[in-house]
């Protein structure tokens, strides 16, 4: 393998903490069935530098490794030199690292197509508030994003227009499916979890009769105990 073009050791060595973190998030999307083939991509920031590791494009799950993840600068340009840099990165590169850019305090970005959660993307309808776990993780309703075309910036642009001020870390680009965002790409892939779990769990709800909202002030104060009390440490929650 290819010695990373780093600047310092410590980079060197966040560079492959990321590569290993983000190789193995993948699994997790599998695991939780979140996407089908190659489709869907986990991204992760690199501490201390102006760098993030995606997944290579088109590669199946089970081929991934920390050594084929793609090390890009925040312009979505690959590294030249670096481990996988023979490889095309994801199709979804340019929208993640618009979101870098634009975003300093998000550390990974996830796309899946997962299915609940891209059939509301499909009627434009954001997932409203209605059960207690849809507060404690997302605050209120997971919002819908404007429709954009692949391949440039604009999925990126409308990720960040849509969850710049938002309490969520979920957005459905409309007739396209979800991107989650984390201050790590453990939590983006969390969010990209409990984003379809509150998708399917809510759809199921609507087919049985009318949905009972949550009133604001309730969710506010279980997304305030869930994201600061709750469980142990705040790196352990996520």
């Amino acid at each position: 393998m290819r010695a990373e073009p780093t600047d310092s050791p410590e980079i060197e060595a966040a560079v492959a903490g990321v590569r290993e973190d983000v190789a193995r998030l993948h699994g997790e999307l599998v695991r939780y069935g979140l996407v089908v083939w190659t489709g869907g991509n986990v991204s992760g920031r690199v501490p201390g530098a102006d760098l993030f590791v995606i997944k290579p494009s088109g590669v199946a799950y089970d081929d991934l490794t920390a050594e084929n993840m793609i090390l890009c600068d925040l312009d979505g340009v690959v590294v030249p030199g670096s481990a996988g840099s023979d490889r095309s990165p994801s199709s979804d590169t340019a929208a993640h690292a618009y979101v870098y850019r634009h975003m300093p305090e998000v550390g990974g970005v996830v796309h899946t197509h997962s299915t609940y959660a891209v059939a509301w993307a499909a009627r434009g309808e954001e997932i409203p508030c209605v059960i207690t776990g849809m507060a404690d993780e997302f605050g209120g309703p997971i919002p819908i994003g404007p429709f954009a075309v692949i391949g440039d910036e604009s999925i990126g642009r409308g990720i960040v227009d849509t969850l710049r001020g938002h309490r969520s870390r979920a957005v459905l680009m409309r007739n396209h499916g979800p991107f989650t965002i984390g201050v790590t790409a453990k939590d983006a892939v969390k969010a990209a979890v409990m984003c379809e779990d509150a998708a399917r769990s809510v759809h199921i709800a609507r087919q049985g009769g009318p949905l009972i909202p949550i009133p604001q002030e309730k969710i506010d104060a279980l997304y305030s105990r869930y994201q600061n009390v709750y469980g142990q440490s705040a790196d352990e929650r996520r």
